[in-house]
């Protein structure tokens, strides 16, 4: 092999090295998860979790905001802007975010006694995505809400708001497919953590009052997107 042709193998086999060793924590951590919960049924405060990118794709900004669950109103926030910690992997972008996630979250001067991520939970390949991680290590209570699906197969809910059927990946039901609003598209609501399926979708639908996402979602993706526009 020419030096040209070892110095272009090299990166591949770095990179393959390094998705190995992520699947492998991932393998590692997965039996740490509780997706039976029960979780909080009436948490005073729910964070929202959510990051964007750069065009270039060589930036990012995670942003956690922390709503009262009664009012829906944000009562503390936080942002980290950096550079993705890893490749742009399918079934790892936990590897990708969580280094940025995890400082957002502690600048926060708020507790919350959920989180609820831009993401998937149990609905992934390896049933280990964003929120089961952000779970395992945080140690709080997590839901994973998707806009479009990772795994599974589903039959369409019924249009009515609060309908849902399951999320099946093979034998396993790993989400449901929620009806947040009346005739819009469903959203994917899997168990990250300490928490129910049924008492995910509870709170993913009272967080949705008006729109198909819940407003943790929405205020968490309004404000990562301000910060990379000021970063930029």
């Amino acid at each position: 092999m020419s030096s040209g042709s070892s110095r272009e193998a090299a990166p591949t086999v770095q990179r393959e090295a390094a998705v190995e060793a992520a699947v492998a924590v991932q393998e590692e951590l997965r039996p740490l998860v509780d997706l039976v919960g029960p979780g909080p049924t009436a948490p005073a405060t729910v964070a929202g979790l959510d990051v964007a990118y750069a065009k270039s794709g060589d930036l990012l900004a995670a942003a956690v905001t922390v709503l009262d669950a009664r009012t829906l109103a944000v009562v503390d926030s936080a942002v980290s802007v950096g550079r993705p910690a890893f490749g742009y992997v399918p079934g790892l972008f936990a590897f990708r975010e969580l280094p940025a996630l995890l400082a957002a979250l502690d600048r926060l001067t708020t507790r919350p006694a959920l989180l609820v991520c831009d993401g998937h939970g149990l609905a992934h390949p390896r049933r280990f995505g964003l929120a089961c991680h952000l779970g395992v290590v945080t140690g709080l209570p997590t839901i994973g809400v998707g806009k479009t699906p990772l795994v599974g197969e589903w039959v369409p809910p019924p249009a009515e708001r609060g309908a849902w059927s399951p999320l099946r990946d093979g034998d396993d039901v790993v989400g449901r497919v929620l009806r947040t609003q009346a005739g819009v598209k469903p959203v994917f609501v899997s168990v990250g953590h300490r928490m129910s399926l049924a008492n995910a979708t509870a709170q993913v639908l009272a967080l949705s009052p008006r729109y198909r996402l819940p407003e943790t979602t929405r205020t968490a993706d309004r404000l990562c997107r301000d910060a990379l526009a000021g970063a930029g």
